[in-house]
């Protein structure tokens, strides 16, 4: 299968792709709708007491029964625009860099089946997501590695169509990834970092989300949010066009929406 580079990351690429997605977007979200019901806790995580006690007691690896459960880390937009990525560019290989619980993994095997091609590795430090991603995904088109990747640099860059990163949101964490992981990707290829963009009151200048911004801007690297706070147009409009495509039935609480997608200069 040939490799389809990647076009500009624009608003209007990913509207488009929307359009062109949109009944196999809506399969997707109710599939993600009903996986999240069955292994999540899809009900009580509209409650803030309820998720700074998960939280806390999940620092403290109890409930054993929560590292089996879905705990979507991505929004809806961020984790559509994602999938719709996949689907477009169509990948041979796509990379994960912190897989958590297994909320983003998830979305990106769906496009990988829905593709009928490709392959992702995951990286994390623990194995929470190998109990929760559904064995029919998984069969043919995921392996995990448990380990830090700051280790597992040099395999993982090889070959590489997709990156997605959701890991450690530390500046030095930061730092090891735009000088040693980015700059090794073919040009063009597509790359996506979370928690770039959060809201106001979790915005940190000297974390992971400052360091990336601030190499965003002194390097000119051009990229996409539709972070309410960072691009509100761009999340309105989206909203809208969700909307007018029967779309938009939340599938979970959180829409913070801090993403950033890019392709690797």
């Amino acid at each position: 299968m040939k490799w389809v580079a990647a076009p500009s990351l624009t608003l209007a690429f990913v509207l488009e792709l929307y359009r062109k997605y949109a009944r196999d977007l809506e399969r997707v979200r109710a599939h993600q709708r009903r996986l999240h019901a069955r292994r999540g806790d899809v009900h009580a995580e509209q409650w803030a007491a309820y998720r700074m006690l998960a939280a806390t007691l999940g620092a403290l690896g109890l409930p054993a029964h929560w590292k089996r459960r879905l705990k979507p880390q991505l929004d809806d937009l961020e984790a559509e625009i994602t999938y719709l990525l996949v689907r477009e560019l169509r990948p041979r290989t796509a990379a994960e860099i912190g897989a958590d619980r297994g909320w983003s993994t998830t979305w990106i095997l769906q496009a990988l089946r829905d593709n009928g091609a490709g392959k992702l590795t995951s990286y994390d430090l623990r194995d929470y997501c190998t109990r929760a991603v559904p064995a029919d995904l998984a069969a043919g088109r995921w392996t995990f590695v448990a380990g830090d990747a700051t280790r597992l640099v040099d395999p993982m860059v090889v070959g590489i169509d997709f990156l997605f990163i959701d890991a450690a949101h530390t500046a030095d964490f930061a730092r090891w990834y735009l000088e040693h992981v980015l700059p090794a990707l073919r040009p063009g290829t597509p790359v996506a970092i979370h928690d770039i963009f959060p809201p106001p009151d979790k915005l940190e200048r000297w974390g992971e989300s400052g360091v990336v911004r601030e190499w965003l801007t002194t390097r000119g690297v051009p990229h996409l949010t539709v972070a309410p706070t960072a691009a509100p147009e761009a999340h309105q409009r989206l909203l809208a066009l969700k909307n007018e495509l029967g779309l938009a039935r939340p599938i979970q609480w959180t829409q913070a929406n801090p993403m950033v997608f890019l392709r690797a200069p």
